[in-house]
């Protein structure tokens, strides 16, 4: 904390003013939240206990719903307990916290996108020499690196904004700790703090986009080789990357990209990107892919059989 920080805490403004509109914001996103933490861990044990998911592309698909599930634990239940309080207080510390946890969790996303890309292009591109290369040595090395890109995301903002003197207000036009927000409230010239947020963050979410997609037409050329089965179970299992990486960096991609600046959609953009990838990438990655969904019907008949004795 800088020498002219007096600022112990912030206020946070939520969501909506109206009371009515925050007890109805505690129904649905309660709701919400639980059904993305069940969904989630549902994904995670079903590949854990199934012995038919043993494939690198479903080890990366457990660690996307581990990234999912700590991404909207970070920010949700203080934003649905909020709900039920007039001021919306969290300390300068817990700030900090939530913003390094929300953009290590989400940055850690992106990376463990990217590199399920590079595995489905690995898997349909190089299908005779898939087992060599995606090797458990090869996909601890890919999982290993995207959580330490995300960590090394996540400290630059976080140092970036502690070190800011904070002198007065402390409100925060948000439901959570964002950067933007705070570069608002920071009472120094915070243009170069700005452009190194929107080269960290924005370039991060634009670089990862464009390699992305480049991938899966890169992808959906080589298709023309395969025969009709591999390309329509290729197509179905791309479909539903494309899908998760649109809904993952489209919000930060227009929340980042652009210097610092709070705009009346901003909190319903970040609010898509915190709750709706976690909730339904679950659903796109399940109802999508028929090798996961007997997988559940299995540990489900597991579960029941156990229970019958």
């Amino acid at each position: 904390m800088g020498a002219k920080n007096n600022v112990t805490e912030f206020v946070l403004f939520g969501l909506f003013e109206s009371r009515e509109m925050q007890h109805g914001c505690f129904v649905v996103f309660f709701l919400f939240h639980v059904l993305t933490v069940l969904g989630n861990l549902l994904v995670i044990i079903t590949i854990n206990a199934s012995k038919t998911l043993k494939s690198p592309m479903y080890f990366f698909l457990s660690q996307l719903s581990f990234a999912d599930i700590c991404y909207a634990s970070t920010t949700i239940p203080k934003m649905i307990a909020d709900t039920f309080v007039e001021h919306k207080i969290i300390s300068f510390n817990g700030c900090m916290t939530q913003l390094f946890s929300a953009h290590f969790f989400g940055g850690t996303e992106i990376f463990l996108l990217t590199a399920m890309a590079y595995d489905r292009y690995v898997a349909i591109c190089r299908p005779l020499h898939y087992t060599a290369i995606m090797d458990c040595r090869k996909c601890g090395l890919l999982v290993g690196a995207s959580w330490l890109a995300g960590f090394l995301h996540s400290i630059l903002q976080t140092l970036l904004t502690v070190h800011l003197p904070f002198c007065g207000p402390n409100e925060i036009d948000n439901f959570f700790c964002d950067v933007h927000p705070l570069l608002k409230l920071a009472c120094a010239d915070t243009y170069m703090v700005g452009l190194i947020v929107v080269a960290n963050s924005g370039m991060i979410s634009l670089a990862s986009f464009f390699i992305l997609i480049i991938s899966y037409v890169i992808i959906l050329l080589n298709l023309r080789s395969q025969s009709s089965e591999g390309r329509r179970k290729a197509v179905s299992t791309c479909g539903s990357h494309v899908i998760t990486v649109l809904l993952v960096l489209m919000p930060p991609m227009f929340m980042y990209i652009r210097p610092s600046a709070t705009l009346a959609a901003d909190k319903l953009i970040i609010l898509f990107n915190i709750v709706m990838p976690p909730l339904l990438n679950p659903l796109i990655y399940t109802l999508r892919n028929n090798e996961v969904k007997n997988a559940i019907r299995k540990l489900f008949r597991v579960k029941r059989s156990l229970g019958e004795k």
